[in-house]
């Protein structure tokens, strides 16, 4: 049987204190789990339907998603983790209609209207519930609504990578909300560390899309006037010669596109390079469909141009190049889309993604997304959540002040002596610092911490880490100003999350103080010697690492 990594069997313990804490909104019942994409999110719902019926054998679950290649992955994932469950699909795009199956997967089309076939659930599980609208009038409020009034007390679980709808707010926040919080969230950046993901790059683009004209419908582009500024030959064709130039070493690219007549550009243009590919579409027939993405699969197909589809649910580990040429204002497609490379493969070491729609700029590195973020770009307030390195030209977390790509620190002057290498000029990091920072040499020996302490300085705080060195006590002292903005406060949010202190860091040295007892000692620590700063490097008791460098860290006296 498939087995749980940590972090899924934790989801499902979150989720399960949530609902035993009980007291929620009547009206908004369900608890939320995000799982960045890749993350095995299919075996986690797969594992709280068994759980359900195994501590319940009378209860009856329903596994609800939006089309039917999912209905039909999740089934297959339940199936293979609990072959023997007694479920069964409804889904009119598979022909399977077995509404009386214990654990039922369907499609929401199929049985939004049809709670008397499928009878009363004791647990809906809404998979890319980011896909549900705010009002409460459509199939899935009116879905949960019904069922909610055959089961009162029925469990509403919603799985997504983005917590934040494509087209609005919070999924927990705002009138109609369904869900009344969220329970477990992983983190995508941690995810890379650990190896449960694909780390991504980017390569800066010398072909840029120009949105500056085009209008904009519900916050995001208008679509006509949006593929008619960017489905320009010239543009097209430069933007392609980069694409295969860049993607000739790799296997699967996806191209976003603007709209069917850009992705049919796309393609062409593509196929003109001398490679294979294919445009998918939701106009696409659903057999075309099915065939051209297996193709993609296994291999005999490079590339395919996607307008509408693919951004949600699809699952190609094999993606190695993600070509972003559709501009958007929403940041969940933009995760989304970014999502589609993070899968971990046979012989793929990363996912190079080409941002010719400034999305990096707009939305901010993938693994940094925030509802807050998310609402600022959608809303016109947010201006751009990126910034180039002035040294390398890799782009960085907008109040990042200093670049972990190479570490120059973009309010200096650039040091003519100090060039960089080509490749090093070339990339494009996608991720925010904490992710992206490198290992230090394999020969710095790790220290055992064995002591951990915070204390009050003069401009903040000190972080103090303790170790054996031979007969002789030896420290490593780290100054956090979590007060400050940039790059200091950065740093000190860093190792707030890094030891385990969770997501939302204090905002001052008091903070920090007041909530010490969050913070875990760490396993090991060890330095690496920089001609600037030195590198520090702590691993965590699970196992996790997590980097910092700067001049304000030192051996204690």
């Amino acid at each position: 049987m498939l087995r749980l990594r940590d972090y899924q069997r934790a989801s499902l313990d979150a989720l399960a204190a949530a609902w035993g804490r009980g007291g929620g909104d009547a009206a908004a019942p369900g608890h939320l789990v995000v799982l960045p994409t890749g993350a095995g999110k299919a075996l986690v719902i797969a594992a709280l339907a068994r759980e359900a019926v195994t501590q319940n054998p009378l209860a009856r679950v329903a596994i609800v998603t939006h089309s039917r290649e999912l209905v039909a992955q999740n089934f297959s994932e339940l199936t293979r983790y609990w072959p023997e469950a007694p479920a069964g699909i409804f889904s009119a795009g598979l022909g399977r209609r077995e509404a009386g199956a214990q654990v039922l997967v369907c499609g929401i089309q199929s049985v939004a209207d049809r709670l008397d076939a499928i009878g009363p659930r004791d647990l809906v599980i809404v998979d890319e519930a980011h896909l549900i609208p705010r009002a409460a009038q459509t199939r899935y409020g009116r879905f949960l609504a019904g069922l909610q009034a055959l089961t009162p007390g029925m469990r509403v679980a919603g799985f997504t990578a983005t917590p934040y709808r494509l087209d609005s707010g919070r999924l927990d926040a705002g009138a109609g909300r369904l869900f009344s919080g969220i329970a477990y969230e992983a983190e995508t950046g941690d995810l890379i560390r650990r190896g449960f993901l694909a780390p991504l790059v980017s390569k800066a683009t010398l072909t840029q899309l120009d949105v500056s004209g085009v209008g904009r419908r519900g916050g995001d582009y208008i679509p006509g006037e949006l593929e008619a500024a960017v489905n320009r030959d010239w543009i097209t064709r430069a933007a392609v010669a980069e694409l295969t130039e860049y993607g000739c070493g790799r296997r699967a690219w996806l191209a976003f596109c603007a709209g069917l007549a850009h992705a049919e550009a796309v393609r062409d243009a593509v196929r003109a390079e001398g490679y294979s590919c294919e445009t998918v579409s939701g106009e696409t027939p659903r057999r075309e469909r099915d065939r051209i993405v297996s193709a993609f699969r296994a291999g005999t197909i490079r590339c395919l141009t996607s307008v509408g589809v693919l951004g949600t649910g699809f699952n190609a580990p094999e993606v190695d190049l993600v070509a972003l040429l559709r501009p958007t204002r929403s940041t969940g497609l933009y995760v989304q889309q970014v999502g589609r490379a993070l899968r971990c493969a046979p012989a793929k070491a990363d996912a190079l993604i080409l941002d010719y729609a400034g999305l990096v700029r707009m939305h901010g590195p993938v693994d940094a997304v925030t509802a807050q973020s998310a609402a600022q770009v959608l809303g016109g307030a947010g201006g751009l959540r990126a910034k180039p390195c002035p040294g390398c030209g890799a782009l960085i977390a907008l109040n990042a002040s200093t670049c972990e790509a190479c570490w120059t620190e973009p309010e200096a002057e650039a040091d003519p002596d100090a060039l960089h290498d080509a490749a090093a000029e070339d990339e494009l990091p996608i991720l925010s610092a904490e992710i992206v920072a490198t290992s230090p040499a394999p020969d710095a020996p790790w220290h055992p911490v064995t002591d951990l302490s915070l204390e009050a300085a003069p401009d903040g705080l000190d972080l103090v880490l303790g170790w054996r060195d031979g007969a002789a006590a030896a420290a490593w002292r780290v100054r956090l100003r979590p007060e400050r903005s940039g790059y200091e406060r950065e740093k000190a949010v860093l190792w707030w999350r890094g030891l385990g202190g969770g997501r939302d860091a204090p905002m001052d040295a008091a903070g920090f103080l007041d909530q010490a007892e969050a913070l875990a000692r760490p396993a090991a620590i060890r330095i690496r010697p920089g001609r600037l700063s030195d590198r520090i490097e702590c691993r965590a008791q699970d196992g996790r690492i997590f980097a910092d460098q700067s001049r304000l860290a030192g051996r204690a006296a």
